[in-house]
């Protein structure tokens, strides 16, 4: 498979995000009165999510109170770059850019973690006042209430709000991933340049003895900028499930309010059960991780761009299979990688213009996989 460049890949993301929201915009509505008529579905009682009429801004404001008991960011501790002393060799000069380098990554880092709590925050907060408009309208119809209750919708749509505002933060939270990524790649190489430093002839005993130290320093840095990564990930992932259970329970409190009641029930067994995953069916792309550097962007824009002119409201499942043969080690690292594969198909996914509430993250094993896949389904 071929792979597309960066500045390509951009425009397409771009057409392929206004495919999204062309698509989309035919189902809207112009207001909430309109579409309570005896001849409307229940589901369209409402109007459409505001996230899925088009991107939600990463830069979006969420005027919401902190929630208690949001998830706490992995501590980060800096590094203090040593400044070290110019011994007027070539090599020294080298050493003091690398340095430079490094100890702007240590500022970023301390930003981006700070970014990734301000954002937790954010999200719990647009999280419990979801849950408090939720629950609100779950005791209301409970006891039994009037068909479309003017009360009931705005709180329905205030839930909607949040749940907007939480599409919003997992866009925020993939741009951060974007730039830590960058930012590991960068202390990446500049740990490969101070290695290949100690090669330079020219060099005095001093400037040996400082690239020792700052090749310390930069390990460290490119440890804590990967937990940063991998605490950023876990919590689109984490993120991305919840809004796209929630919008599924948003759906049925729509029909309940439209009615007045919960019919007995039937309707209050089906809330917090989310989306059913499947695995069943042909997928729509598979994408096989038997060497590195998978050049698969190409052929997934194209199939996802087919699909959507198919059908403009589809969602999308991102499946990693892993293989089941070896030991119980090898078969829980094999795991872990696809698993991770999976996380960048999405993140590419993303990327090209498809928003985070219309993606669904699972994983299985499959007998018959050789190395770790990740398919894509249509749903």
């Amino acid at each position: 498979m071929r792979g597309i460049s960066a500045q390509h890949g951009l425009k397409k993301g771009l057409l392929l995000a206004f495919a999204l929201t062309a698509g989309l915009s035919l189902a809207a509505c112009s207001s909430v009165d309109s579409l309570f008529g005896d001849e409307e579905p229940a589901a369209d009682a409402f109007p459409p999510s505001a996230a899925d009429a088009a991107p939600p801004s990463a830069a979006s404001n969420f005027a919401q109170p902190v929630a208690a008991g949001a998830a706490p960011v992995a501590t980060i501790t800096p590094v203090t770059i040593d400044a070290g002393s110019d011994t007027g060799t070539a090599v020294s000069k080298t050493v003091q850019s690398i340095r430079a380098q490094v100890a702007g990554l240590q500022q970023k880092l301390a930003a981006n973690s700070a970014r990734l709590s301000e954002l937790r925050n954010q999200g719990a907060g647009a999280a419990g006042s979801y849950q408090d408009a939720k629950a609100h309208i779950t005791t209301r119809l409970q006891v039994g209430t009037t068909r479309g209750n003017p009360e009931l919708v705005a709180q329905w749509n205030a839930a909607q709000g949040q749940l907007d505002a939480l599409s919003a933060n997992v866009n925020a939270l993939n741009a951060l991933g974007t730039d830590v990524t960058n930012d590991s790649s960068t202390a990446h190489y500049a740990l490969d340049q101070i290695g290949a430093t100690f090669n330079v002839s020219g060099a005095v005993d001093e400037d040996h003895r400082q690239l020792q130290l700052l090749e310390d320093q930069t390990s460290q840095t490119i440890v804590m900028i990967d937990r940063l990564l991998k605490e950023v990930a876990d919590g689109i992932q984490r993120q991305t499930a919840y809004v796209a259970t929630e919008r599924s329970n948003l759906t049925t409190l729509a029909a309940a309010i439209k009615s007045g009641d919960f019919y007995g029930g039937g309707v209050i067994g089906s809330l917090g059960a989310g989306p059913q995953l499947s695995t069943a069916g042909t997928p729509l792309v598979v994408v096989k991780f038997d060497h590195p550097d998978v050049d698969y962007q190409q052929i997934l824009y194209a199939a996802l761009n087919q699909a959507l002119q198919n059908r403009p409201g589809a969602n999308f499942q991102v499946v990693a299979v892993s293989p089941t043969r070896g030991t119980a080690a090898s078969v829980q690292i094999a795991q872990s990688t696809a698993r991770r594969h999976a996380q960048d198909v999405m993140r590419s996914m993303t990327d090209m213009g498809v928003p985070a509430t219309r993606l669904a993250v699972a994983s299985t094993t499959d007998p018959g996989a050789t190395v770790s896949e990740v398919r894509v389904f249509v749903r």
